[in-house]
Parts: C-alpha cells; sequence; structure tokens
C-alpha cells in the first residue's frame, strides 16, 4: 500500500491552492492500466478532476504522468512517485487525501536539483506552499524511506558533459588514469521505448581499471544514474539503437558524488587504450 500507508489523519482543514476548486463535483474513475507511473499505488480507483486540475484521462492525465517519468527513474527521492500519484491519480475516499507539505518539501530538496539538471524548473504548481501543513489530514513523509542520495555509495552528479577522446595517444590515457579517482569499462546503449522515449542502460559487467572509492556491486547502477541523471550528455554520447563500450574515468568529491572525467571510446583498433590498461599496473604516475 504505496499511498495509503502514508495517512496522516488529523484534522480535516485543507487548502487546495490553485489548481484545485474544493466545490467542484469529482468522479471517481479506474486508472488506466497503460498509466504505468502510476500502477501498484496501492489503490486502483483515482478521482478526477485531479489535483492539478486535469479533468481527461487521455488528454492530460495520462501525458502528463509521462512526462515526469524520466525524473522518476532516477531514484532522487523514494518517495517521489507516492507524491506525484497523489496529485495525478489521488486515492478514491470519502474525504480529500493531498500531500503534506513536509512531503513536498522533501521530494523538492531531493529532485529538483535533478529535475534542473534535465533543463527543467520545479514547477510552479508545485509549490510546497499550497499544500497543507502536517497536522492537517495528508500524506505524510515516512521517514525510514531515504533518497537515493543519502545511502552513503557515492552518488552520480549533474555535471557539465565530460570530455570524449577518440583515438587518444598513449600518455594521454596513462594521465587520466594517474590523475583520476577509478576508471572503469563499462558499454552502455541508448534504445527507444514504444512510448519514443530514450531508454539508458549499462550492459553487462562493468569491468575495474582503477577501482578507486567505488564498491563493485554498486557501481553498475550508479553509472546507470549517471545516464539518467545526466540525460543531456547521454544523448551525446550515445546513438539510438547502438551500443558503445567506455574507458570512463572520474573523481568522487568529498561530498560523496561523483563526475566523469573523460570518456575513451574503446575500438578494437585502438591499441593505445590496450596497451595503457595493460601498463598501468605498473606504471608510476
Amino acid at each position: 500500500m504505496l499511498l495509503l500507508g502514508l495517512l496522516v489523519l488529523c484534522l480535516p482543514a485543507l487548502a487546495w491552492g490553485r489548481a484545485f476548486d474544493l466545490g467542484q463535483s469529482t468522479r471517481c474513475v479506474p486508472i488506466p492500466r497503460h498509466m504505468g507511473v502510476c500502477q501498484d499505488v496501492g489503490y486502483s480507483e483515482m478521482r478526477l478532476p485531479n489535483f492539478l486540475g486535469h479533468t481527461s484521462l487521455e488528454a492530460e492525465v495520462v501525458p502528463r504522468s509521462e512526462d515526469w517519468r524520466p525524473l522518476l527513474q532516477t531514484g532522487c527521492h523514494a518517495q517521489a512517485r507516492a507524491f506525484l500519484c497523489s496529485l495525478l491519480a489521488p486515492v478514491c475516499l470519502d474525504t480529500f487525501i493531498q500531500p503534506c507539505r513536509s512531503l513536498c518539501v522533501a521530494v523538492r530538496d531531493s529532485c529538483a536539483p535533478v529535475l534542473a539538471c534535465q533543463g527543467h524548473a520545479w514547477p510552479s504548481e508545485l509549490d510546497c506552499d499550497r499544500f497543507p501543513a502536517q497536522e492537517d489530514m495528508c500524506l505524510s513523509p515516512i521517514l525510514k524511506h531515504a533518497s537515493l542520495f543519502s545511502k552513503g555509495l557515492p552518488q552520480p552528479a549533474c555535471q557539465d558533459c565530460p570530455m570524449v577522446v577518440e583515438l587518444p595517444p598513449l600518455k594521454r590515457v596513462l594521465d587520466a588514469l594517474c590523475l583520476n579517482d577509478f576508471a572503469v569499462k563499462a558499454k552502455m546503449s541508448r534504445q527507444r521505448r514504444p512510448s519514443g522515449e530514450a531508454e539508458f542502460t549499462v550492459e553487462g559487467r562493468v569491468e575495474f581499471v582503477r577501482q578507486g572509492p567505488l564498491l563493485p556491486y554498486d557501481t553498475q547502477s550508479m553509472l546507470h544514474q549517471w545516464l539518467l541523471i545526466n540525460r543531456g550528455c547521454a544523448q551525446t554520447l550515445l546513438r539510438p539503437g547502438h551500443s558503445q563500450l567506455y574507458l570512463l574515468t572520474g573523481t568522487v568529491r568529498s561530498d560523496g558524488t561523483v563526475t566523469l572525467d573523460s570518456l575513451f571510446p574503446w575500438h578494437k583498433k585502438d591499441v593505445h587504450l590496450v596497451l595503457a590498461t595493460r601498463k598501468w599496473k605498473h606504471h608510476r604516475c
């Protein structure tokens, strides 16, 4: 029960904000099966109009829910989906249930920087001041749910796109291995979802050339999250329908965030990459 488990039942004093008129009539409708973002949220019926003022499932609710998929895929906050679905597909109960202001603030603080990295500002209709305070009847944060960015593991950061170096000289590769905290070989791909949206993945195992502070069990997931957060860079690095093997070098900063510095496309004809990764075991920086 993803959303219903968040309910805090107190005084029913509700502030509805700009997008929803408490006096207007609503009806309960099934959540469409093809509205994947809000499937398996603990209930099957939603109110229409919703709390964002959408009145049409097919023309507004379902397309707008898909707009949020790239952000939700980053895992920027454990309760981001619960927060958004409480607005897009509000649970159909005897009373109206909005997210608490504290839940909005928690999700906004974790996800707004990721949204900015994807080229979007936090929407004005999600201004946290429009939501009821904690003492009202609302969906409350669950403290045991930690954000992706607070687990104590190296986490990907929003950054300027790293340099891509084609057919580098041997010294250039060795310098990158010396100057950065880690270096890994990873095959990344870009496919197209049925909706037309780009889907980025890291295929197979990640091979360490220089492990540094990275964790073997977490690195593939971390690189995948980097692609999702830095979608603009990912679209530049990867052609639709293709995969590319890269040697990636990067740094883990003092705050635990990971940035990539250089990407070397791994081509069979590039002997310098092969030599550099072999010589690295005995190389002195």
